[in-house]
């Protein structure tokens, strides 16, 4: 007996039209996100010569390899750039950030020095403006940065960072410091916020939009 033969049905058109259309959509999909990690990786490409403290192109060569085998191998959302970047509100920035540093730095010795163990602290919560995970991200790297601060946790869901401040002992110190915050993510905004961001928070100075309510501290250490 001669065995089966199984007809292969040939494929039609608007099935190889559909499966073009999909292999070009996944291919634009693909360099999209390479374009949207580009920074990431050449970031990561900077942080590996200044660990190494070598800059050879050698050197950062291999550094791009491993930045592209890390991005593909811990898949994390993409950051979206908001495509726009302020130089003079950058230079006013860090100037104003050199100057919050000082001030911290010098508050920071006197409390440690003249008040010691009696100082109390605490845990305040700030509702951001934005809700992009790239301002959350630089906002909480500039408040960590600055003596006197860190922040302890994120919540995505509603834009709010917790820190845990030094030298904390009322709600109106806690409201004293949330408007500071407020005042560093205004800034970031007009440094490298998305143009609707910038939007609201012109509306918001002009008057047309409050603040939102902010969660209330928590206090720790001696009364």
């Amino acid at each position: 007996m001669s065995p089966h033969r199984h007809h292969v049905r040939p494929a039609r058109p608007s099935e190889l039209l559909t499966g073009s259309r999909g292999a070009r959509a996944r291919a634009r999909r693909r360099r999209a996100r390479f374009l949207i990690e580009l920074p990431l990786t050449l970031w990561m490409v900077l942080v590996w010569g200044a660990l190494w403290q070598d800059f050879s192109p050698g050197n950062l060569v291999f550094g791009f390899v491993i930045s592209l085998a890390v991005v593909a191998t811990f898949k994390l959302p993409p950051v979206e750039l908001s495509g726009r970047f302020n130089v003079w509100h950058g230079l006013v920035f860090a100037l104003r950030f050199m100057w919050q540093v000082i001030k911290a730095s010098i508050h920071v010795m006197i409390v440690a020095v003249f008040r010691g163990p009696t100082v109390r602290n605490a845990v305040v919560g700030i509702r951001m403006r934005s809700h992009e995970d790239l301002m959350a991200t630089a906002l909480g790297h500039v408040l960590t940065l600055i003596p006197g601060s860190f922040v302890v946790e994120v919540d995505r869901t509603t834009s709010t960072l917790y820190l845990h401040v030094l030298d904390i002992n009322d709600k109106e110190q806690a409201e004293a410091f949330r408007q500071e915050v407020r005042d560093i993510e205004a800034a970031l905004i007009r440094v490298m916020g998305s143009r609707e961001e910038l939007e609201a928070l012109r509306t918001e100075e002009s008057g047309g939009r409050g603040s939102l309510p902010s969660p209330a501290p928590r206090t720790e250490g001696k009364p």
